[in-house]
């Protein structure tokens, strides 16, 4: 070992694998955390919430009406619009 190099405050113990600290009286470094950013955060830096708001009602719209979905649900519109025009 270097006697020039700094002695960590907190390392790993090589037997057990926990965190083992130092009783020579240093101080362990505070990191400031960071906020963790969830989807919504991501999704809000991208759009607004108008822009979502127009793009679900966009999408509920298509659902419902058949356009997009399980393509179980489409079979059965497709019945039903059949049934319609006929």
């Amino acid at each position: 070992m270097s006697i020039e190099a700094e002695v960590p405050a907190i390392w790993e113990c090589p037997r057990c694998g926990l965190e083992a600290e130092s009783t020579a009286g240093i101080q362990r470094e505070v990191k400031a955390e960071k906020p963790q950013r969830t989807h919504w955060d991501m999704l809000l830096e991208r759009r607004s919430e108008k822009e979502l708001e127009e793009i679900l009602t966009e999408r509920l719209e298509l659902l419902r009406g058949g356009e997009i979905g399980p393509a179980h649900l489409h079979r059965a519109n497709a019945r039903k619009r059949k049934a319609a025009k006929a």
